[in-house]
């Protein structure tokens, strides 16, 4: 099983922000059979939504993380919904979940105080995902602080299982993704790049070269004429810089010593990011035209993934009380 589990949830669109914070570690843990890379499109029916538009995502976002360099030989690459053990031991830790700790989960607090309307799984999505991750006793969950709160109810849930019905779960930790996974949107530097449809400043996977370039080069910067590494005073210039960085692996600050301009510095983060996107493109396109391909792969894996997940389960419910077959 793997150490680490990653999961993307197919709503709006990959950005820069998720190769770097999310598709680039888990394709260098998979080398060493260390992650499993789920699309989680349970999640993004907890709001209101388009089903054909859901399944197109889905697709795409498959197809994307193969192209970006996904190997299903390495490691589980699933989608959520095509292994029905999820929602099974959703149920069972529900069992063992309770009402205050799902309802003080950030998202249903936010939305169930602007009086507006609610699904019943925007309350229980957090017993979801904590069955994704003990599932498969995955030790490290990469996460950003929004999600953060649902790995430690997770552990939570894990802690009272064990205690209440013996050891079947492993107690999950969530990890910092890494610091160019901190990359903000460049129209507005002081929120991080979104994969929200509306996010003008996000620098979209899929995004032409032209369409980079241009959201690059009307990128915000900061007062005064100096390229330099200020994160603190200077979030626009320093979001370049780090996106640099990101992309040619050279510090920031080692970086802004290379320029005496903005315009120069927007030049080459233009580049730079069309040079590293230049490939996946080339190779999504290659994997569209073949659609099918695509969804044999996950029909494979979810098939693989399966035969282990059916053994969690069994033992959750087992432990907890009901006949085995």
């Amino acid at each position: 099983m793997p150490r680490r589990l990653t999961g993307f949830t197919p709503s709006g669109d990959l950005h820069l922000g998720n190769y770097f914070g999310a598709i680039e570690p888990a394709l260098r843990e998979q080398v060493s059979g260390d992650t499993g890379i789920f699309i989680s499109d349970l999640h993004a029916l907890t709001l209101p939504h388009d089903p054909a538009e859901v399944r197109r995502r889905t697709l795409e976002f498959a197809t994307l993380l193969l192209a970006a360099g996904v190997d299903p030989g390495l490691g589980p690459f699933f989608v959520q919904s095509q292994v029905p053990e999820h929602t099974e031991l959703h149920y069972l830790l529900e069992c063992a979940t309770g009402y205050g700790e799902a309802r003080r989960m950030i998202q249903f607090k936010e939305k169930s105080r602007r009086g507006q309307q609610v699904r019943l799984s925007l309350l229980t999505y957090p017993v979801l995902m904590a069955a994704d991750i003990l599932l498969y006793d995955a030790e490290e969950i990469p996460v950003g602080e929004d999600q953060r709160q649902h790995v430690e109810l997770a552990r939570d849930v894990a802690t009272r299982f064990n205690a209440a019905y013996g050891p079947v779960f492993t107690l999950p930790r969530a990890v910092n993704p890494p610091v160019a996974a901190r990359i903000m949107d460049v129209a507005d530097p002081t929120v991080k790049m979104s994969k929200s449809l509306s996010a003008a400043g996000s620098l979209r996977l899929l995004d032409p070269p032209d369409v980079l370039r241009r959201t690059v080069m009307r990128a915000v910067t900061d007062g005064g004429a100096e390229v330099a590494y200020d994160p603190g005073h200077r979030p626009g210039v320093a979001n370049l810089l780090t996106i640099l960085s990101a992309c040619t692996g050279t510090p920031p600050a080692r970086l802004a010593e290379n320029f005496s301009g903005y315009g120069t510095l927007k030049h080459a983060v233009a580049d730079a990011v069309v040079a590293l996107l230049e490939p996946i493109q080339r190779r999504y396109a290659e994997l569209s035209a073949d659609p099918e391909y695509v969804r044999k792969v996950l029909r494979q894996s979810a098939i693989e993934v399966r035969e282990r997940a059916a053994v969690k389960v069994a033992q959750t419910k087992e432990a907890i009380g009901l006949l085995p077959v």
